[in-house]
């Protein structure tokens, strides 16, 4: 596993929110939640259907991303081959779009 500099993490872990925030927000209209990058923060925020927050931060003293969502903590590491920070194989944005489908319930269409 590559370990990345405390710079390059910076770097990858900023695009890597903004690319997720990118493609969460279709989802995010469709659905009617609201999605807020800050201060390096990417949140979650839903109305329905009960009031949710995910948290997406960098950690950067163990240059990992923390998904807190759903009562649960997801921690992704880089993943030099895929390009991405990633949790089992699965990048960032699906594993937010993933969880967020769950949340909202099996009543979006997908895609």
């Amino acid at each position: 596993m590559t370990t990345l500099s405390e710079q390059d993490f910076r770097v990858k872990s900023d695009e890597a929110l903004e690319r997720a925030r990118r493609a969460l927000l279709a989802l995010a209209d469709e659905a009617g939640f609201e999605i807020e990058l800050s201060n390096g923060v990417l949140d979650l925020i839903f109305e329905e259907p009960t009031e949710a927050r995910f948290v997406v931060s960098p950690n950067a003293p163990v240059r990992q991303i923390w998904v807190s969502a759903m009562s649960k903590s997801y921690k992704l590491s880089w993943a030099p081959d895929a390009g991405a920070f990633a949790l089992n194989g699965e990048p960032l944005p699906q594993l937010l779009e993933r969880l967020t489908r769950v949340h909202l319930g099996a009543g979006l269409k997908n895609g």
